[in-house]
């Protein structure tokens, strides 16, 4: 029984470093390569295309799993203190965690678009934490406060995604696009 459970832990474990061994090729993979196979990933892992698909049942799955880890990584950024700075304050430091995030994961502004609703899926914890900032920009006179603020968070979305078409397009740096949204946003917000 005893060397059942120790069989199995150390399984649980292997499990545990194949997919992080995976997801941090995948992240510098397709930095290098959007496009990259999962055979590209698998190699640059060291594992085989075979252990990728045990985890992640295909490509797609993969890049979600990327991106939940992203999403993770960006929430861990967000400082305690982001409720109690000023709202601008606390806007500025979460628009500047999503560009430490974007530099960390270049090939996520190139990837297929996803329905709305995946997306913001994908997006919750950093959308219900900029909502709650521009709501209480709103209640401080910081922020414009005569539209909803769900409209308002609902348009700098749109904005992003306008910009990331930009940078799809070649028309737009990746750096280029994140000082524009940066700008746009608080511009949108209706800044004093």
């Amino acid at each position: 029984m005893a060397e059942a459970q120790a069989r199995r832990r150390r399984q649980r474990s292997d499990a545990r470093q194949s997919i992080a061994a995976i997801l941090d090729a995948a992240i510098r993979t397709l930095a290098g390569r959007p496009d990259a196979s999962v055979d590209e990933i698998a190699r640059a892992a060291s594992v085989s295309r075979q252990t990728v698909y045990s985890h992640f049942p295909s490509r797609d799955a993969l890049i979600d799993a990327v991106i939940e880890r992203g999403t993770a990584e960006f929430t861990g950024l967000l400082d305690v203190d982001l409720d109690q700075a000023p709202p601008v304050q606390a806007l500025t430091r979460l628009l500047d965690a999503g560009w430490q995030i974007a530099a960390r994961y270049p090939f996520l502004w190139l990837q297929p678009a996803v329905e709305s609703g995946k997306d913001a899926d994908r997006h919750a914890p950093v959308l219900d934490r900029m909502l709650d900032i521009v709501r209480r920009g709103q209640a401080t006179g910081d922020f414009d406060d005569t539209v909803p603020a769900q409209w308002l968070l609902s348009a700098c979305l749109a904005l992003g995604r306008a910009t990331q078409d930009e940078v799809k397009a070649g028309r737009m740096t990746i750096e280029q696009a994140t000082r524009a949204v940066h700008q746009g946003v608080l511009r949108l917000l209706g800044t004093r």
